[in-house]
């Protein structure tokens, strides 16, 4: 027996089975390659779900960890602060671009990130109303839940949700809603559901992650600012998977050049390490009283060093730039493979800078979703060694999200393997 199947009978055996988990069993990573324990590489087209942005183990991102574990491991930000903390804050207030003077905090993961969002919401406007929209993730505590627009596997058997939470349509180029029924959609909600001037916040991915990387056109951000403004409601962006130069700019709402009023960052914050942050308008976000915000592990001393390391790794090795020529080639390798006579069954290519993804239908025609497709690729793509992800609401869209670090030979590598994977699913009967 396998030293993975061992680990897997284990696994079975200790481990929550409602944590669904792929048979990859790391063993040491670096960079953009992975190394499971029975010694098999792989290429990681999933960086921990767009976590490891600089990498696995970066250099100046271990550096920084290592040199703050000489110093202190956690002292509570409540009880005893720190200057790195600070530090970060500033350069986060620096580079999200509200208009205003900002303010930051810091917790831990995403979904704490955005509940802390909705409370500055609600205590700056003294509205309880959410709008989220269909399709969307934002976490999987009970707000994170009632927030996000997927039910399965996310929100199936959990509730009750918490109340005034609602969802309008996301637009959708390649199946619909188009932006102009998006926009109806969300005006029926104000006639049929809740009075705008009960609403706090619009809570938005100006790139959706779970629900399929559709991409939010600067036509539909703008009219969202509009109708924002016009009913004096927040206008609150997930950053969470597109943030830190996944989509070729620091955070993807820059791409429109709608400004929000807050904005929720994680996953590539901190190179691996457990961090989240809101960082928003100061008059917003200094309207909640003393002790109101905060968290026992809220900023780790040891997350906040890696997230400074980690923005300056962003900047010193131009990863932005960087993002966009991966994206490039690799949304030009997948419309080369989906343009190949008997590939009719990639439906869509689409996304924004490095975060690109590809759908798979029955056909062209009917657009019907193909998800046992869908896990033939990705399983395919596993025994080749390219690590993929799926996504999407109809669980038929492949992911890829590779470390913005990434080799040139490297990522060429991976696409090579992907395309054969690609092949030979679509020739399974």
């Amino acid at each position: 027996m396998t030293a993975s199947a061992q680990l897997l009978q284990r696994q079975k055996a200790a481990v929550a089975g409602g944590i669904a988990t792929r048979a990859i069993f790391a063993q040491s990573a670096k960079n953009a390659e992975l190394w499971d324990v029975d010694g098999k590489r792989y290429i990681d087209l999933a960086a921990g779900i767009a976590v490891n942005n600089t990498g696995h183990r970066h250099p100046k991102v271990m550096q920084a960890v290592l040199a703050q574990t000489e110093r202190f491991t956690h002292t509570c930000f409540n009880v005893a602060p720190f200057e790195d903390y600070i530090r970060l804050a500033e350069r986060l207030n620096a580079l999200v671009p509200t208009g205003a003077e900002n303010r930051t905090m810091l917790v831990t993961t995403g979904a704490e990130a955005v509940e802390n969002a909705v409370k500055i919401a609600r205590a700056a406007t003294k509205r309880p109303g959410v709008i989220a929209f269909s399709g969307a993730f934002h976490g999987r505590t009970m707000l994170g839940m009632a927030l996000t627009g997927k039910v399965q596997p996310y929100k199936k058997s959990f509730g009750p949700f918490p109340s005034d939470i609602f969802h309008a349509a996301f637009p959708n180029a390649y199946t619909g809603p188009s932006v102009e029924e998006a926009i109806a959609s969300l005006e029926r909600l104000f006639a049929s559901d809740i009075d705008p001037e009960r609403v706090a916040a619009f809570l938005i991915e100006p790139v959706q992650g779970e629900g399929g990387f559709n991409v939010a056109s600067r036509d539909f951000l703008v009219k969202l600012r509009e109708i924002a403004d016009r009913h004096r409601i927040l206008l609150i962006v997930d950053e969470i998977q597109t943030g830190m130069a996944r989509t070729g700019r620091m955070l993807a709402i820059e791409h429109s050049g709608v400004r929000p009023d807050l904005v929720t960052m994680a996953k590539g914050l901190a190179g691996g390490f457990p961090l989240s942050a809101v960082t928003g308008r100061a008059e917003l976000v200094d309207t909640v009283h003393a002790g109101g915000l905060g968290g026992t592990f809220a900023g780790n001393p040891l997350a906040v060093a890696a997230a400074n390391a980690v923005l300056d790794v962003l900047e010193e090795e131009q990863l932005c730039a960087r993002a966009t020529v991966i994206g490039d080639k690799i949304t030009e390798r997948l419309r080369t493979i989906a343009a190949r006579q008997g590939n009719e069954r990639i439906g869509d290519v689409r996304g924004l800078g490095a975060m690109v993804a590809f759908e798979l239908v029955e056909d062209r025609a009917s657009k019907a979703a193909a998800p046992q497709l869908t896990n033939a690729v990705i399983a395919e793509a596993e025994k080749r060694g390219v690590i993929v992800l799926p996504c999407g609401t109809r669980a038929n869209v492949v992911r890829l999200l590779p470390p913005l670090t990434i080799e040139d030979d490297t990522l060429t590598e991976a696409l090579d393997l992907l395309e054969a994977a690609i092949e030979a699913a679509l020739s399974q009967p």
